[in-house]
């Protein structure tokens, strides 16, 4: 039986704080099983929520000087939240923060620099997890399906409801996975304009009234009719998803009509499996109003494990991701992505 000790690294679009979670993964005759120990969100200060948003906007020199800055407060960060364990782990595997997606130029960068943050540990650390998969004219994404298949295969699908709504579903002899839609990348930025960091249950947007004509709108977006393999990104956004939010339209009246916009997105996406139990975890499971909307426009049963798999499962996958990259096993699918073949992806800094 193989034992591993993982410390998982995942930081969302949504720019709530870094995730860490120690994680321990034993395989027995292909069999995975997993524990995760301890899980802790940093959230990130004003001046690094800034830095973070500003990535896009930096000279060659100075987005590779941040890009080796964020890798080294990685880096402390996974010090500080190891500090009272007596075990080291073995690896880090690191997500690193979104910049640049946009798998159509086979572009995708995701900065947190995987030398700086062995270099700062002493530890062994695999990040880049997209890179590869772009590179071989696939989406790069998502990457948390193969962890849904070998660690929760007991569900028809999982869904995460973060920065972005995406799933993983059994489909015929392969996994098929998407981005759904947005989720909590437009519900913050509509919220801020309120002077509020996140609609606390949905409490803002429940008070609003759906705007019929904005609804339509944002439910005809081509890419909804597009077949997987297909990906979202913050550019894609910025292009299609904000122009329509017209500030003309009292902010709880947007909030109230993009959450009927995510419910019905999941509807849409989960009517293969009626009456069956789907796995609901991220950020999005803990607004009240959100979760009250899916459930009534969908025909499935919403499961929402233990707190800990709620608010770490990206994190526990991606440390599970780093176990089949020094594995040398497959860790993105073709199937879910599009590239040409299954790869290897992560690039390794080992100790």
């Amino acid at each position: 039986m193989a034992n591993y000790l993982v410390v998982g690294v995942m930081s969302g679009t949504s720019l709530d704080g870094l995730d860490l979670a120690l994680c321990s993964f034993s395989n027995n005759k292909n069999d995975w099983s997993f524990q995760i120990h301890k899980a802790k969100t940093i959230p990130y200060t004003t001046q690094w929520q800034q830095r973070l948003q500003k990535f896009g906007e930096l000279s060659a020199i100075d987005f590779l000087l941040e890009h080796k800055a964020y890798g080294r407060y990685i880096g402390e960060q996974v010090l500080d939240f190891l500090e009272k364990e007596t075990n080291r782990p073995t690896l880090i595997a690191s997500h690193g923060h979104t910049v640049f997606h946009q798998p159509e130029k086979k572009l995708t960068f995701q900065i947190g620099d995987g030398a700086e943050i062995a270099a700062t540990t002493g530890i062994s650390c695999v990040s880049d997890f997209r890179s590869f998969d772009v590179a071989l004219g696939g989406q790069g994404a998502p990457l948390v399906p193969i962890g849904d298949q070998l660690l929760f295969g007991e569900y028809p699908a999982c869904i995460n409801l973060g920065g972005f709504v995406n799933i993983s579903m059994a489909h015929s002899a392969s996994l098929q996975a998407f981005d759904i839609c947005p989720a909590n990348i437009v519900l913050n930025a509509l919220t801020q304009r309120e002077g509020k960091i996140f609609d606390k249950n949905g409490k803002i947007g429940q008070s609003g009234e759906i705007n019929s004509a904005l609804l339509e709108k944002l439910n005809s977006i081509l890419y909804y009719q597009q077949k997987a393999p297909k990906s979202l990104g913050k550019e894609w956004v910025d292009e299609q998803i904000f122009p329509l939010l017209n500030k003309k339209i009292p902010t709880k009246d947007l909030l109230r009509s993009f959450y009927d916009h995510i419910a019905m997105q999941i509807g849409e996406q989960t009517k293969a499996f009626s009456r069956k139990q789907i796995l609901f975890t991220g950020g999005g499971v803990h607004n009240r109003f959100l979760m009250d909307r899916i459930k009534a426009n969908s025909l499935n049963t919403a499961i929402v494990p233990d707190s800990q798999i709620v608010d770490y499962k990206e994190a526990l996958i991606f440390a599970f991701l780093g176990v089949l990259r020094i594995q040398n096993k497959a860790n993105c699918l073709a199937s879910v992505t599009g590239a040409t073949q299954n790869n290897i992806g992560g690039v390794l800094h080992r100790f």
